[in-house]
């Protein structure tokens, strides 16, 4: 068949099939994908050659002996380009080219290495995010990482060359953040996964990780549990900020003129107020409630059936204060909690509540708690009722029950039962007062 490859040498000892052929526009086209990787090698250019992958993709390579050649020489393969960025005649004359320079001593192969290697640290972190997180981690998990990155690593570090990052320069940036030992840590997990990424790809020499060796912060346990009473704060807080809005003044200084004379307030909107009572009362994460469509929602069984989560696909059993609040929230959009694009064709979520929830614990006098510690709040208040912990694991969505044991020592109840069981039996037997006194109510550590 005219213009169709025709083999003249093959290698099996290397489980491929290479042919001898002249590479144009024709050939390329007529090279079918087979179960295994080959190479159709051109018959003018010697090392030239066309490699098929058996998903179809095709590209320009270049094999060579380097140095002074011979067959005692590993051969080197170097990818000129992919078949549709370069024409047939493009490829061959970079062929031409790194022939003839393999001719004179030179390995492109190992310069282009070098050239790779010569990355920065942002040019590095960007091919991290976009070939590994984006295609191996959640979305969310991408933007903690970009957070992270751009807010710590890369503006001290983003312009040195990432090979030549030390120890040392990690080790110091990591000490610079001992205030906060959670954001520390995160910037060594982090780093050391995109050196084990850039290492694995040739973007810096294999083995280095700067990040390795480095002690980490001991980091004290983060969960913030609300009394009662701090939970009355909170409610009042949100109703003020629903109806007359909270109050706050303007400082004023030599810059700012035209201050306002009235007293200034801040009106929450439905849907903010609205997600923070559904993180309340659901103890779910921030983005389940953000990301929350009304598609996900089925009122009739009380239930908020989500497709994805951290943990996967994962169903939240509302309880009665939260299927009012989704009864009674206006329906704008899309998403449950609206934004600002709600109802339009380019409609996204909610991307925060920082603001809302800032002036909401502020005028709560909680500024210290958290978003995240309402559901560790929810938790301990499940505990903290006798609940058990392998409900509230199935509550909160825990795929491991090790998750919830974090959560243990809220679990007090049974161990006071058992313990003023014992002591009214010793106290009787040795005919004590107070033998029959009664099992006192459990209390949670906030109460007390």
């Amino acid at each position: 068949m005219r213009g169709a490859p025709v083999a003249t040498r093959t290698y099996a000892e290397s489980k491929r099939v290479v042919a001898m052929i002249r590479i144009t526009k024709r050939s390329v086209e007529a090279a079918e994908p087979r179960e295994t990787r080959y190479i159709l090698f051109d018959r003018d250019i010697r090392g030239f050659g066309l490699r098929v992958s058996p998903s179809g993709a095709k590209a320009y390579v270049f094999e060579y002996r380097p140095g002074e050649g011979g067959r005692r020489v590993a051969k080197k393969r170097i990818t000129i380009g992919k078949v549709g960025d370069l024409t047939p005649e493009q490829a061959r004359k970079e062929a031409e080219r790194l022939r003839a320079r393999t001719k004179l001593g030179d390995d492109p192969q190992s310069e282009k290495v070098l050239q790779r290697q010569s990355m920065t640290v942002a040019e590095v972190a960007r091919r991290f995010l976009d070939e590994h997180v984006s295609a191996k981690r959640k979305p969310s998990t991408k933007v903690h990482y970009e957070d992270v990155l751009n807010r710590i690593l890369l503006p001290k570090l983003g312009s040195r060359k990432a090979k030549d990052v030390t120890r040392a320069d990690l080790a110091k940036l990591h000490l610079e953040w001992s205030h906060t030992p959670f954001q520390a840590n995160r910037v060594l997990a982090i780093s050391s996964s995109m050196y084990s990424f850039a290492a694995k790809h040739g973007l810096v020499p294999e083995g280095l990780n700067p990040a390795r060796g480095i002690e980490k912060f001991a980091e004290g346990a983060r969960e913030r549990y609300l009394s009662t009473a701090e939970l009355q704060q909170i409610g009042a807080a949100l109703r003020e900020a629903e109806t007359t809005g909270i109050p706050w003044e303007i400082v004023s200084s030599k810059n700012v003129k035209h201050v306002p004379k009235k007293r200034q307030t801040t009106v929450l909107d439905p849907h903010a107020a609205a997600a923070l009572r559904l993180l309340i009362f659901t103890g779910a994460r921030l983005r389940e409630i953000l990301h929350l469509e009304w598609s996900h929602v089925d009122l009739q069984r009380g239930l908020l059936l989500l497709p994805d989560s951290k943990t996967g696909r994962k169903t939240i059993v509302l309880n009665a204060p939260a299927m009012e609040i989704l009864a009674t929230l206006p329906r704008l959009g899309r998403y449950v909690i609206a934004g600002r694009s709600a109802g339009s064709e380019q409609e996204k979520p909610r991307s925060d509540l920082k603001r809302p929830w800032a002036a909401v614990a502020s005028r709560a006098g909680l500024e210290k708690v958290r978003l995240h510690d309402l559901r560790h709040n929810f938790a301990s208040f499940g505990v903290g009722g006798g609940m058990g912990l392998p409900i509230i694991g199935k509550l909160l969505g825990h795929t491991q029950s090790a998750t919830t044991q974090r959560y243990a020592h809220l679990d007090a109840d049974p161990l006071r039962k058992a313990a003023d069981a014992i002591g009214m039996t010793i106290a009787a037997a040795m005919g004590e007062a107070g033998s029959q006194a009664i099992i006192t109510p459990f209390r949670s550590r906030a109460d007390r």
